[in-house]
């Protein structure tokens, strides 16, 4: 099937169809992104377009138009970014679990001194290889321990505010929490073969990357063809 070309995008050469979606954006700098949208399992990238900002408006945008053009979307693979699950309302969404241990390492650090931290990485190293009940168990049972801990407040001397001491494990226990409803999704419809990561893009990306390091010196225009005929493969 020749290629399906649109204002926004290139839709490559399959047939519309059911297919499972793992979409992410990537930047080249700090204004200058594109957000690709890849059916892991065919091990092809269906549609891309060039992005200044990543939103929840660009996402929508190309579930759009891939839906314009008869493809249905069974499932989907996400990193977490606030608001785009509603893109996706009423499609099972997975959120990749390399994202969510990866949010827990930035409000712990991977070294925490902490034992109550050290506690929650440690369950949050578990996650890749758990069932969704055994994973939910282990969090239950450290908010659990530490709920008391987790309250602890600390009165600034000069307004008399208060703030939770803890702040950071706080979030990153909130987190996994949250977000827990989304990071078994792939055990619950296991007739999608939906994966648990966004590892099939992320991969993609990075030789991407790595070989548009190995020829710098274009401009954006023959970059961007570089990218395209790239993306097709």
């Amino acid at each position: 099937m020749k290629e399906i070309n649109s204002d926004d995008g290139i839709i490559i050469n399959i047939s519309p169809q059911p297919i499972v979606v793992v979409a992410d954006a990537t930047f080249f700098s700090r204004t200058d992104g594109m957000l690709i949208f890849r059916e892991p399992n065919l091990k092809k990238n269906l549609i891309w377009k060039d992005i200044h900002l990543e939103t929840t408006g660009q996402y929508l945008q190309l579930k759009l138009e891939l839906e314009s053009k008869g493809f249905t979307i069974k499932g989907v693979v996400l990193d977490g970014r606030p608001g785009v699950r509603e893109v996706f309302r009423n499609i099972p969404v997975q959120m990749c679990q390399f994202h969510q241990a990866a949010i827990v390492r930035r409000y712990l650090t991977s070294r925490p001194k902490l034992e109550a931290a050290q506690e929650l990485l440690l369950i949050t190293k578990e996650l890749v290889k758990s069932q969704e009940k055994d994973f939910a168990k282990l969090l239950d049972a450290w908010h659990d321990k530490w709920q008391n801990f987790l309250k602890e407040k600390t009165i600034n001397p000069f307004t008399g505010h208060w703030f939770y001491t803890h702040k950071r494990l706080r979030s990153a226990g909130r987190s996994l929490k949250n977000n827990l409803p989304y990071l078994f999704t792939y055990q619950e419809y296991p007739e999608l073969h939906l994966p648990n990561t966004t590892n099939s893009l992320d991969g993609y990306v990075s030789a991407l990357k790595n070989f548009l390091s190995a020829h710098r010196g274009q401009n954006k225009n023959n970059r961007n063809k570089i990218i395209c005929q790239i993306l097709k493969k």
